[in-house]
């Protein structure tokens, strides 16, 4: 479900999806992804509003999408033979994604 959070870090209420419930000290604190930037953020539970009608219709900006064809790949270490062989992965590992937002930049 969308919803409407104020975003401190880009000074601006924006569109979200609620991902995780962090309870800090006193407070919550909610992982979300703002789909009009494509960007995971932390906000405060304070900062979160129902949208209203006209605003959830509004297209998004940014879209979440996939490489074509591009599978993720890992190392598959066999200790009993000593052997490694790249072979496929359920999901991205972080030096993959790190090496690829580094190629991008």
């Amino acid at each position: 479900q969308v919803c409407v959070v104020f975003s401190e870090e880009l000074q601006c209420w924006c569109r979200a999806v609620i991902q995780s419930v962090q309870h800090h000290m006193d407070r919550y604190q909610l992982g979300c992804f703002l789909v009009d930037y494509a960007k995971y953020s932390f906000v405060e539970s304070d900062n979160v509003r129902v949208p209203v009608e006209m605003f959830k219709k509004l297209p998004y900006r940014a879209k979440k999408c996939s490489l074509y064809c591009t599978k993720p790949l890992t190392l598959h270490l066999d200790f009993c033979a000593d052997t490694a062989k790249i072979g496929p992965a359920k999901k991205w590992d972080t030096a993959a994604i790190h090496h690829f937002r580094n190629l991008l930049q």
